[in-house]
């Protein structure tokens, strides 16, 4: 029995010595130089092993596993449709009003028009309760576009991807009397009469907000003025164009509101498919690519890719309204003090460069809050344009409760050639917010609105009203959260020069 032991130990010993020769050669050999081994510092090299936030990821002398590059490619596929969604967002939002448009008729035939000011009941990106509102979509896909403005509009056209395309109108190079514009498609090089202000698309479909200026309650004169004037009708067609047709949706449901989940890649993909590769940059188009979309092929996800581009629409919401509500750039301050307000135009560009850098964040947040790209919003001629602040939280910085009641102070002398307002928006649809008052905001042309003795007004937001200030009042739902903009319609010195500033959002209970 002892020999025995005695074997085993031995045969245990000889085999411990054989493993330790062999990991002894193969330490030597992993030591080992040649004639062109130089240093390699560490910090060019991954280890075979790796925590991180995907979790373990493993390589084998710095080729991941398979296990590891389906890790790897899972997550390359969700960033990039996070940032697919952030970067196509104007595309998609587009792709909603025109949506919105073609439910009454066809491309540049049909305009939808609030003659009784924008309501409540339509879900559209931050629109005001002043002015008078049309909408067209203008389609050059055939040929140039002529559009015919009105006289004492303000006007814009954006291209399809929301990048500015002309101003119409009081700013435009009709200063307001009115002309003809005249719409020219991608890589158009055929003649161009006289006659026109001429301009030039990157892509064939346009959209065109038209807004008209009512003074006090007189809607009727501002609509007519719109309906007798404006036309819209290809080039071709000049000799005998088709007329407008008229859609009053005063007080009607409409959604023009791009998606949130993965149907939103479906509305982008819509895009895509039907103008050319020429219009946006192709490192965009080579995100959308690499997520399945791509002009001239069928967007068609797996159950895989169905699943990352689920979670990528709510992260890349998520995004969106991080930057919005909880933005951490200095460039959206307007006032240094001030925890309330924000300004629209962050960067001071329509195209949100700044110092030649551009500020994604910056046009992040304009695109998934409003609507509407022109230089005249960001840096008007004094006097003319609008200009816009967003009040999001109290003068503590507080987001805004529905529950409360808040003040906002307006100065006397307010610097607005044409009129200021206020009006309240959901912050879920980030449209007009929907209570028992049909045009939720208070404005200075309002018959009722109350001036104090000294010219200046008080403005109040909560559920209920104060006594005796019903009609300074826009009423909130308990429980909600809301936000407000702030407009001036012909800015004047004091606005640009900040010797005039309303209060900041006062929690009053």
């Amino acid at each position: 029995m002892r020999f025995r032991v005695v074997m085993i130990c031995c045969a245990t010993l000889a085999l411990l010595a054989v493993l330790a020769c062999s990991q002894q050669a193969d330490d030597a050999q992993a030591q080992r130089t040649y004639k062109m081994t130089t240093e390699v510092p560490e910090n060019v090299l991954i280890p075979d092993k790796v925590d991180t936030r995907l979790g373990t990821l493993e390589f084998f002398d710095g080729v991941p596993t398979a296990e590891t590059a389906a890790k790897v490619w899972d997550q390359l596929d969700f960033q990039r449709a996070v940032e697919c969604m952030i970067l196509t967002t104007p595309a998609a939002s587009l792709s909603g009003f025109r949506r919105g448009i073609r439910e009454f008729g066809p491309d540049n035939e049909t305009a939808i028009i609030w003659e009784e000011r924008l309501d409540s009941k339509a879900l559209l990106l931050t629109g005001n309760t002043s002015v008078i509102y049309l909408f067209a979509w203008v389609n050059a896909t055939d040929g140039p576009v002529v559009i015919e403005s009105p006289p004492n509009v303000l006007a814009i056209l954006d291209d399809f991807w929301f990048h500015y395309v002309t101003d119409i109108g009081n700013a435009g190079p009709d200063r307001g009397k009115g002309g003809k514009y005249l719409i020219l498609p991608p890589g158009y090089e055929g003649d161009i009469p006289e006659g026109y202000f001429v301009a030039q698309s990157n892509t064939y479909g346009n959209w065109l907000a038209v807004r008209g200026f009512p003074t006090g309650d007189d809607n009727a004169s501002v609509v007519k003025n719109i309906k007798d004037h404006l036309k819209i009708y290809p080039l071709a067609e000049k000799n005998n164009p088709k007329p407008v047709k008229y859609y009053d949706i005063s007080n009607k449901y409409l959604n023009t509101l791009h998606a949130q989940d993965i149907t939103f890649f479906h509305e982008v993909n819509e895009v895509v498919q039907e103008e050319h590769n020429e219009a946006f940059s192709p490192e965009v188009l080579g995100m959308l690519a690499s997520i399945g979309i791509e002009k001239g092929k069928e967007f068609k996800p797996d159950a895989r890719m169905k699943k990352i581009l689920s979670e990528a629409a709510v992260v890349g919401t998520a995004a969106q309204r991080s930057i919005i509500w909880r933005n951490r750039a200095e460039t959206v301050k307007i006032w240094s003090d001030s925890k309330s307000w924000e300004i629209g135009f962050a960067g001071g560009s329509h195209a949100f460069d700044h110092d030649g850098v551009r500020l994604i964040n910056e046009r992040t947040r304009f695109h998934y809050y409003a609507t509407g790209i022109t230089p005249v919003m960001v840096k008007p001629p004094v006097g003319a344009g609008s200009q816009y602040v967003i009040g999001l939280r109290d003068h503590q910085g507080e987001i805004l409760d529905g529950s409360n009641t808040y003040k906002v102070h307006i100065p006397a002398n307010v610097p607005a050639k044409r009129f200021w307002e206020l009006t309240v928006y959901d912050n879920q649809t980030r449209s007009m917010l929907q209570t028992d008052q049909r045009l939720p905001g208070i404005t200075s042309i309002q018959s009722d609105v109350v001036q104090n003795a000294d010219g200046s007004y008080d403005v109040y937001f909560g559920p209920e009203a104060p006594a005796g200030k019903e009609s300074n009042w826009v009423q909130t739902v308990p429980g909600k959260g809301w936000h407000m903009l702030f407009r001036l319609y012909g800015p004047e010195q004091a606005w640009f020069d900040k010797t005039w500033r309303p209060s900041e959002i006062e929690l009053v209970k």
